[in-house]
């Protein structure tokens, strides 16, 4: 089978304008970016009317693995699975970080014949967003080292101010660093650091954000640290809000590619899931919702980071509930978590596959007793997996109470995911009652011991003295009814990579706490997790380069 950029570059893809016409929106309202995406007019997405029968559909997975499992590829494909049915469908995912690019991933638009195009389009660099919102954040900071250069007269303690930089890039020589030095033209020197973009706070809002103006709302609430008198200072007070909504406002606009078999998609925003609520935007959520009659979107890794935040920020905020749940995995990926060494993966392993359905019956608890959505597990099948490791597979997860179906839209695109598709729109017209893992009201320590202990099988939360007394002020000062964003590894429901399968029994700890309060959420970093991820020894990029007019090596 060909390569995955292979398949991308042979694909006959529609002209935008088309792809737009078949969602009913004229060509007034679409500002092409090229032949094969566009920006659609807010304005006009505004003045549609809801669909009251349209479904959102939620593709989560099990815990990641180096096995692979294929998330985004089933995303595709189902909604290529949708449309194969008869259902006017459509797609809505996040847009891909260049750190994981040029990282471990090589790509994340996804793979085999279930692709969104142009792939490398959308992989490398797309319609500028994550530039804009570097440059909008990049702002905020120059602003602050700005205003305390000339003056300060908002008092702002240089010990204390929160607001890093960022940049879209795997770099961990970046993580702290200290700036201003050379003398005093330069401004006065303290220590900063950078996170990755998609660890930005105007990320996150620019994903939680329903309108341009509440956008600017909520970027004139950003805390970028504290004055001397230890009370809260805010972007706005450094009138930042204006430029900055003007560097994001056409970025604002949800981005419009399609499937190698011409099914819309929205492609918009990128928070990482595990060191943010990783989600696509709200705004091209709820436009889809009213074009189409059935919506495919994803969250971030698994089901207990990504699921978990898609219903207690996403759906919190912004009054999104799903009709439905996907939760992907593989035969190769469970036998990992039951102990099996990659270097053996393929080969059958009955009692290794056993073992690692613990952490897929996790996760299935976890969707459908928990979060309240109707389950249905998509298995995608490799040419390794046997007839009996697929048998025992179809009966474990039987006896779990969910109906487990085989895809290989990989392999056969829209038609290997008819079946799964069915299923889902099954599942849909049932009654879900989507809950939340914790109330409003609880305090911000109740959130956390209750993600800990309900998703994650922690028997409690620790963290330090100053942490805990952070938490405290952070509650006593107001911020008590925001939702809590858990950043910690994805691989494991405990904060150790290497706890394999559903680890129980462990302490969930925290060690560092940082308010958003424009986005209006608590971020609680755990374990070793980094907003600026380094390269692995052998990064993506050394495979990927430019031959023959031909960009070759993303995946």
């Amino acid at each position: 089978m060909p390569a995955d950029i292979e398949i991308a570059q042979a694909a006959k893809m529609q002209r935008i304008t088309d792809v737009a016409a078949g969602l009913g929106i004229p060509e007034a309202f679409v500002e092409p970016y090229g032949h094969f995406k566009a920006k659609i007019s807010l304005d006009y997405l505004d003045s549609l009317p809801a669909n009251a029968n349209a479904k959102l559909i939620l593709v989560t997975a099990i815990s990641p693995t180096p096995a692979g499992e294929g998330k985004t590829t089933t995303s595709v494909g189902l909604g290529d699975g949708l449309r194969a049915i008869g259902k006017h469908a459509m797609i809505c995912l996040r847009e891909p970080s260049l750190g994981p690019v040029f990282g471990m991933k090589g790509g994340a638009a996804g793979g085999g014949y279930a692709q969104i195009v142009p792939m490398e389009d959308i992989n490398l660099h797309f319609t500028g967003d994550f530039n804009a919102i570097a440059l909008a954040h990049n702002l905020l900071s120059a602003l602050i080292d700005n205003h305390i250069h000339h003056g300060n007269s908002l008092d702002i303690d240089v010990r204390r101010v929160t607001w890093k930089r960022v940049i879209d890039m795997n770099d961990r020589a970046l993580r702290d660093i200290t700036i201003a030095l050379g003398g005093p033209g330069n401004g006065f020197p303290r220590s900063d650091g950078f996170d990755i973009v998609v660890a930005s706070e105007i990320m996150a809002i620019f994903c939680l954000a329903t309108s341009i103006a509440d956008l600017r709302h909520r970027i004139g609430n950003i805390v970028i640290g504290y004055n001397r008198a230890k009370a809260p200072v805010l972007a706005a007070q450094l009138n930042a809000p204006g430029a900055m909504t003007v560097l994001l406002k056409d970025a604002f606009q949800p981005n419009l590619v399609q499937t190698l078999e011409n099914t819309p998609a929205f492609v918009h925003g990128g928070p990482f899931a595990n060191i943010a609520h990783g989600c696509n935007s709200v705004v091209a959520t709820t436009a889809a919702l009213k074009l189409a009659d059935y919506v495919v979107t994803e969250a971030g890794f698994g089901a207990d980071l990504g699921a978990e935040k898609f219903v207690d920020i996403k759906c919190r905020k912004s009054g999104l509930r799903p009709s439905a749940a996907v939760l992907v995995a593989t035969v190769r990926a469970l036998k990992y978590h039951g102990g099996a060494d990659m270097q053996t993966i393929s080969a059958e392993d009955l009692p290794a596959l056993e073992a690692g359905l613990v952490n897929l019956q996790r996760h299935i608890n976890n969707v459908q007793s928990i979060y309240g959505i109707p389950c249905v597990v998509s298995i995608n099948q490799f040419d390794a997996d046997t007839a009996a490791e697929i048998s025992l597979l179809r009966s474990r997860v039987a006896d779990m109470g969910v109906e487990v179906v085989l895809a290989s839209h990989w392999a056969n695109g829209g038609q290997g995911a008819a079946e799964l598709a069915q299923v889902v729109v099954d599942l849909c017209e049932r009654a879900p009652a989507m809950k939340f893992v914790y109330a409003d009201e609880d305090t911000l320590w109740e959130k956390a011991t209750a993600i800990a202990t309900d998703i994650y099988g922690a028997t409690e939360v620790t963290a330090g003295a100053k942490v805990r007394s952070q938490i405290a002020d952070l509650q006593a000062a107001g911020y008590g009814h925001f939702p809590v964003c858990i950043a910690k590894t994805q691989y494991s429901f405990s904060t150790d990579p290497a706890l394999r399968g559903a680890p129980s029994g462990h302490q969930l700890n925290i060690r560092e706490v940082r308010l958003s309060a424009g986005a209006e959420f608590i971020v609680m970093v755990c374990g070793d997790v980094m907003t600026m991820p380094g390269l692995p020894r052998v990064p993506s990029s050394e495979r990927i380069d430019f031959v023959d007019g031909k960009i070759i090596g993303l995946f």
